[in-house]
């Protein structure tokens, strides 16, 4: 089947939407049904085009399966994990709110491992298939590397629709979906805590022992540490972002359908559908903009093809939001606080770009501190990434405040600005899953004797994705945040706690709490990732003084051996912040009451919500000003380039590591928070 052939289905398939909605000519649980069973099978059909073309290369195949088996093995031993947890968990939900959340909350936990464990396998697949077909062209080799990327995009939204679709039919109870939510989240906090301190800590391990002390490039062959870098980035950018985008996903549908139902009584059985219908605009946009990312001349750059795209999406998820709005509302709010969050998507990536964005004014500034020494790097990296935060806080508070007062107060209105974060969410995971894409293509090419041209391609596409890596952890923050305020706005609902008491000492005292908390949960990842980097350097370092002749190429060393020592040690780490994002709302909330509890949302989440931004933010910073550095020939191997690695090396655990894990901790705590808010009391404390 052809591009085109596959582009008019996508239309055809935006028109029957709108077409039934406007009409309501079907049952409106049809359309999310088959919205998800399209994505499904568009990811399908790529997956076809991946796994039936043959590499041509044998050396690239050899280094490819390396990487595949590892990354195989790592996330078997996850998910193992998680299973063995998922019982008692489940157990424990049955006692206290019944086996329908029991179940919904095994379903959420099963979906979002089965969804981020067929993305990473196809990106694996597809790394091999980039790096072999650039000799033929730059074009093919980009197109093959988006298939890969909306393998992941599609199946995670597509997963997420059909699967909650199906769970509301069975149960007709919003809340139980909340059970769901616990799981999905449960299932993230894993997948992105792990594979964060896993791929970090290799990363971390191979730069510092390979370019600061021994000065040979990345991704060299001799660094012992370079497979398990590699795998790192499919854990932790493909199914650790993969399970974290479910989740935000998930969350919106499922907080919008439990205020959707408190509605029922004014605008009919029908408004219960909106978040559904909305996210079902937003696949077949993002499915759209997928199909037409591909360069429609030979010398468009890649950045331009994502722009354009994203920019039909857009257009798209808007006219559909609109026409949702119109026909169940009655009236265009609901459209018009969607729109709004588009917005806010854009204005976090603009933002992001600025901060972050290679040539930018700030990444300038700290490369051409690195000349100066690491300690200026550090300082002129940490002062932008301060103030990095306040422009998208500004964006998301003007959108929730703008639907607030256009839908004269309706909570429902600030849960569509959440939802129209999403919109774009498959388009947004695709161009995520692009980048380590590319960059394991580059380092296979590299490793595995790729030509002069297959280099210079895949390194021209490996600076598109690190771009897109970061664009997509900003939009996920941002969504996150309005999420996580959703989260707490929508407890409140529930518990009917609308004031808080500021003259006792309660409500303070946990606020401040909820404040410290992301601090407490960087502070262990953070520390998670140093230790095992502390061990990936050391075995690297040992394995050149053990064996010379690795150094000089005419040795292999041991890959396997870094690789398990970043899988045991990331498995281990994550369980306490697990433990801490799940029982504490329990604990307090069982403990001093709902208004506690509350307390301490408002203090976790608006604390999160500027952490993460500011990880996420400085580190692609420290990022992409190494990357200026090594750039020019002339300072490879300079006290200026050690200088990059060094806050290269100290922003990597902050964007791919804490940032993320901020982000899930917040909407983890969030889910768990609603799902006992019908247990709970208003005591004082």
């Amino acid at each position: 089947m052809s591009n085109r052939t596959l582009i008019f289905i996508g239309f055809v398939l935006l028109a029957i939407l709108a077409t039934a909605v406007v009409g309501f000519q079907v049952d409106l649980y049809a359309i999310p049904l088959l919205t998800g069973v399209f994505a499904i099978y568009l990811a399908s059909l790529y997956v076809y085009k991946i796994l039936t073309r043959k590499v041509k290369s044998a050396d690239m195949a050899e280094v490819a399966a390396d990487i595949r088996k590892s990354a195989d093995t790592y996330l078997r031993r996850q998910i193992s994990t998680i299973l063995l947890i998922m019982p008692i968990m489940a157990i424990v939900l049955w006692w206290f709110m019944g086996w329908q959340e029991a179940m919904a909350f095994v379903v959420g936990v099963i979906t979002s491992l089965s969804a981020a464990f067929i993305g990473m396998s196809i990106s694996v697949r597809t790394n091999v298939h980039t790096a072999d077909m650039a000799e033929d062209s730059f074009a093919s080799s980009f197109r093959m590397a988006v298939w890969g990327g909306g393998v992941m995009g599609l199946i995670v939204t597509g997963f997420s629709l059909l699967v909650l679709t199906i769970l509301y039919l069975i149960f007709k109870e919003p809340t139980v979906l909340v059970g769901f939510g616990v799981g999905g989240s449960l299932a993230a906090l894993f997948a992105q805590i792990g594979g964060g301190i896993f791929t970090k800590s290799a990363d971390v391990g191979a730069d510092l022992v390979g370019k600061v002390e021994e000065h040979i490039p990345e991704d060299d062959p001799r660094n012992a540490a370079v497979i398990a870098d590699l795998v790192g980035d499919n854990v932790g950018d493909c199914a650790g972002r993969g399970a974290d985008l479910f989740q935000t996903f998930s969350d919106d549908i499922i907080t919008g359908t439990v205020v959707a139902a408190t509605l029922l009584a004014t605008y009919g059985p029908n408004v219960i559908f909106i978040p559904l219908l909305l996210q079902s605009v937003g696949v077949i946009a993002s499915a759209v903009g997928i199909l037409v990312t591909r360069q429609w001349t030979k010398d468009m750059e890649p950045t331009k093809v994502f722009n354009l795209s994203m920019a039909i999406s857009s257009v798209l998820a808007v006219i559909g939001a609109l026409l949702v709005s119109r026909a169940v509302m009655g009236d265009l709010t609901i459209g018009i606080a969607a729109m709004l969050g588009v917005a806010t998507m854009l204005i976090a990536a603009f933002t992001t770009r600025y901060f972050a964005g290679t040539n930018m004014p700030p990444v300038r500034h700290i490369a051409m501190a690195s000349k100066r020494g690491a300690a200026l790097t550090m300082l002129t990296g940490i002062s932008y990434g301060l103030r990095s935060p306040l422009f998208g806080l500004v964006a998301i508070i003007a959108s929730i405040v703008i639907a607030f007062v256009v839908s004269e107060g309706m909570l429902f209105a600030i849960v569509a600005v959440n939802i129209g974060t999403d919109l774009l969410m498959a388009l947004i995971m695709a161009s995520d899953a692009f980048g380590p894409i590319v960059d394991n293509a580059a380092g296979i090419a590299k490793m595995g004797k790729g030509s002069k041209k297959v280099s210079q391609a895949l390194s021209h596409l490996d600076a598109v994705g690190n771009t897109l890596k970061a664009t997509t952890k900003s939009y996920a923050m941002a969504s996150g945040t309005v999420t996580a305020f959703v989260l707490f706005a929508t407890f409140f609902a529930i518990t009917r706690n609308t004031v808080l008491d500021l003259i006792t000492p309660y409500a303070i005292g946990f606020i401040f709490i909820g404040i410290s908390l992301p601090f407490l949960m960087s502070s262990i990842v953070i520390g998670s990732t140093a230790k095992t980097a502390e061990l990936m350097v050391e075995e690297v370092r040992l394995q050149f003084k053990k064996n010379p002749l690795i150094l000089k190429g005419k040795a292999k060393p041991d890959y396997a051996y870094c690789v398990d020592i970043a899988t045991k040690n990331a498995l281990r780490e994550m369980i306490l912040p697990r433990v801490i994002a799940f029982a504490l709302p329990i604990i307090v909330g069982f403990t001093f009451g709902a208004a506690s509890l509350g307390a301490l949302l408002i203090g976790a989440v608006s604390s999160a919500g500027i952490l993460g931004a500011f990880f996420n933010n400085t580190g692609t910073a420290f990022d992409n000003a190494k990357k200026m550095i090594e750039e020019d020939p002339a300072l490879q191997g300079s006290h200026a380039h050690d200088a990059a690695v060094v806050g290269d090396t100290f922003g990597d655990p902050l964007k791919d590591v804490a940032g993320p894990s901020l982000l899930i901790f917040m909407k983890l705590i969030g889910m768990t928070s609603l799902l006992i808010a019908p247990l709970l009391t208003n005591k004082v404390f």
